[in-house]
């Protein structure tokens, strides 16, 4: 009998995975995969967007630093400039004319809004907006209050140029009137000298005065009481008719003028300004002849 050794069989269990649930395994990990894929996706997307908006954050921050700072400086160079004609005109503008005061009014306003907007540490778009509207027109103003200026300086101008004319001509008429005053008075000097009453044909005589009270002419100076004087009135057709002061003046021998109070006597100014003692003043009721 022959007997043959074959190696024993082994009995093995194995385990058999059904391919339905192998391909859901596969779906899954290929689910998970892409989930995180699209997770870091969106991270790095999300990041990028993030960075740009700070990005144009910053840039619309800087840009709006620059259009700020740019403002400041057109409304700096417009009111340097405004001040300047205030000043090159405040010689000639001195009387404030109305219109002039409106538009100093109205440019102080407009520069003080100006300067509010521009003075915001978070202006925005549209308040830096009406602040380049408001620079504008501040600088049309300015433009308009120059020619306003100038209009002002040219009449005024004119008006001293006729205030010299009128100021000449009204010197002229006064060196005239005095030329002409000058001449009448001279006139009236010669005719004042002209209008002097002349007295000629002197006649001088020694009184004496009796105890009886008769006068008798005498020639003996001792008994000489008082000098009766005479004297002719020369016709003057110069003179005016009325009455004249005539002033009678007697020397004594040692150069004196007889006076004495009591008797009339008294001072008077000669032609000459000259004061002079007279001896008797006499009143006399001159007729000129037609």
């Amino acid at each position: 009998m022959n007997f043959e050794n074959f190696p024993g069989r082994e009995s093995h269990t194995e385990t058999v995975i059904p391919k339905t649930v192998n391909k859901w395994q596969n779906y899954l990990t290929a689910g998970l995969v892409i989930a995180l894929l699209g997770t870091w996706a969106y991270i790095i997307w999300d990041k990028s967007i993030t960075k740009e908006t700070i990005q144009q954050k910053d840039l619309v921050i800087s840009n709006t630093t620059s259009l700020k700072d740019q403002l400041q400086k057109e409304l700096e160079d417009a009111t340097m400039r405004y001040d300047n004609i205030k000043s090159s005109s405040a010689s000639m503008v001195k009387s404030k004319d109305s219109t002039i005061v409106r538009r100093d009014r109205e440019i102080a306003e407009k520069r003080k809004r100006i300067q509010d907007l521009l003075s915001k540490a978070d202006a925005t778009q549209q308040e830096l907006a009406e602040a380049r509207g408001l620079i504008n027109s501040f600088k049309s103003d300015i433009t308009v209050y120059k020619k306003q200026v100038e209009t002002l300086q040219g009449e005024k101008l004119v008006l001293i140029q006729e205030k010299n004319q009128v100021t000449q001509q009204l010197g002229n008429m006064v060196k005239n009137l005095d030329s002409v005053s000058m001449v009448i008075q001279q006139k009236e000097a010669v005719i004042d000298v002209a209008s002097t009453l002349h007295a000629s044909n002197f006649s001088i005589k020694g009184i004496n005065e009796k105890s009886s009270g008769k006068e008798a002419e005498t020639t003996v100076a001792k008994r000489v009481d008082k000098l009766r004087i005479s004297f002719d009135i020369e016709e003057n057709r110069v003179a005016q008719s009325g009455l004249k002061n005539l002033y009678v003046c007697i020397t004594g021998p040692d150069g004196k003028p007889l006076s004495a109070e009591a008797s009339g006597s008294g001072k008077f100014n000669t032609r000459d300004g000259e004061l002079k003692f007279y001896t008797q003043k006499i009143d006399v009721n001159y007729t000129v002849r037609v």
